[in-house]
């Protein structure tokens, strides 16, 4: 099966510093095939046999932090959940061509309770929009996502679990990507 994984918090103001080619090396010596690495923040594009999400997300986790000593949270999925994210999108208004960097998702490693959900959502402030389909927080931050109070870090806190960000554009990359 096809996956996609996304490394959270690396190569981000010299902390947590990963080689792609170094990283796409360590998934190979996990016995996963095709592997493609996109851009320094660490997105990864295999295939694998095995099936259950969660023991891929251990394994890659540990061989991160045996080889690195320091701990990576990995947010994983197949290629058919990006298209299924893709097509999701709520955001139909919004030329997602011309302002696919304002456009983005947060990839949680779980669904968040309705309550922290609730709680989030109550931080919303126009003109950005956020939307939760399942394990996806859907960001529209038309002031850029620098300047928001919506961050990876404020998703994370609010919501309670481990969430890694990407832009609309990098979205679709990584849906081409898993494509071959």
């Amino acid at each position: 099966m096809k996956y996609i994984s996304m490394l959270r918090g690396i190569n981000v103001s010299g902390q947590k510093m990963i080689k792609m080619a170094e990283l796409k090396l360590l998934y190979e010596v996990q016995g996963f095939e095709n592997v493609v690495t996109y851009i320094q923040s660490g997105n990864v594009i295999f295939n694998s046999d095995v099936m259950a999400m969660s023991e891929l997300t251990s394994r890659i986790e540990k061989a991160i932090a045996i080889e690195y000593g320091f701990a990576v949270p990995v947010v994983i999925r197949t290629h058919k959940e990006f298209k299924n994210i893709i097509e999701a999108c709520p955001f139909a208004d919004i030329d997602l061509e011309k302002d696919g960097t304002k456009v983005l998702v947060a990839f949680l490693s779980s669904s968040p309770d309705k309550a922290k959900v609730d709680a989030l959502i109550m931080h919303v402030h126009s003109p950005e929009l956020l939307v939760i389909n399942d394990k996806e927080v859907y960001l529209y931050c038309p002031n850029g996502y620098g300047k928001s109070k919506l961050s990876n870090n404020f998703i994370e806190s609010k919501l309670g679990q481990v969430a890694t960000t990407r832009n609309w554009k990098s979205v679709l990359k990584l849906y081409d990507l898993s494509m071959g």
